[in-house]
């Protein structure tokens, strides 16, 4: 079915977004809480393998076979292997950054997509964009503040991070040309399981039955989340959900207030601010282009 033969919901497919970005921040702080006692491959495994099993519990009407069908196979390899660096690389900072600050960092992603969506999708950016662009990457070092006596060097982990989410973005778009969301969320999660399952026996320790319920925890978040996030985007435009994804850093101020006694300081709340006006702007003026391009 496509999205335009379904019953539109834009408040109710906000309402979803907003939660499903809840769940995310959940996981996040999940993984903060458990980074000082195991090893990230054991973390990057749970999170994983019981994404795996709620993802395949909510489509299995659709058919595991169904699912894992597709003519692009290296494609999917491609974004699959893209989406587990970059979960490995932001679980490692969470180790060491406050939530808020690597979230923070982290919305450099939309901004890169935009960048990345000109050499690879051919795509026209005119030069506000650019500047939006150029901005937004200001702000992330602004944020990190290379050379500064704050800076922690593992704030360079969730800008790495951030960088190959928005290649897994790309390909992902691509991906959607000839595939279902579905079957792009089945190879994220059985590649991602595969390849962890190789290296956790060799970083394994065993949990307790708290920690291993926290795991649980971290891969249901992850996995409810997309599922809430999927449905979002079938009910509700994309263009009317964006800007709601930088709910996502008051998520993680809280949480990392509450469970962590962290607060991001003035230099990294005023380097957030700069990302999340450019990553605005940039969705403004393309909106703006696709409502000038549909009169066309």
């Amino acid at each position: 079915m496509n999205q335009i033969d379904r019953p539109q919901n834009i408040r109710f497919g906000i309402i979803l977004m907003i939660i499903g970005l809840a769940l995310f921040t959940t996981g996040e702080a999940i993984v903060k809480g458990l980074a000082p006692h195991y090893d990230i491959t054991q973390i990057v495994w749970s999170r994983y393998i019981f994404h795996a099993v709620v993802t395949f519990i909510l489509f299995s009407r659709s058919g595991i076979f169904k699912l894992a069908k597709t003519t692009r196979p290296w494609l999917h390899t491609s974004r699959s292997a893209l989406m587990l660096i970059a979960t490995s690389l932001f679980f490692f900072a969470l180790r060491y950054l406050p939530l808020a600050d690597a979230v923070a960092i982290l919305f450099i992603a939309p901004i890169m997509i935009t960048a990345f969506s000109i050499p690879i999708l051919k795509e026209h950016v005119g030069w506000r964009r650019w500047a939006a662009i150029f901005v937004g990457f200001i702000g992330a070092m602004i944020i990190i503040r290379p050379g500064g006596v704050a800076t922690h060097w593992a704030a360079l982990l969730p800008f790495g991070s951030a960088i190959c989410y928005a290649v897994y973005q790309i390909l992902t778009r691509i991906a959607a040309r000839t595939d279902s969301t579905q079957t792009s969320l089945f190879w994220t999660s059985v590649f991602g399981v595969c390849v962890t399952s190789l290296f956790v026996p060799f970083a394994w320790t065993p949990p307790t039955a708290i920690d291993w319920v926290l795991m649980m925890g971290l891969g249901s978040a992850y996995g409810i989340g997309h599922y809430l996030l999927i449905r979002g985007l079938e009910i509700a435009p994309a263009s009317r959900l964006s800007p709601f994804l930088y709910t996502q850093i008051i998520w993680a101020t809280f949480f990392g207030f509450v469970f962590f006694g962290q607060f991001p300081d003035m230099t990294t709340i005023g380097g957030a601010a700069v990302v999340i006006s450019s990553g605005l702007y940039i969705w403004w003026r393309e909106t703006k282009q696709a409502a000038e391009d549909a009169k066309d």
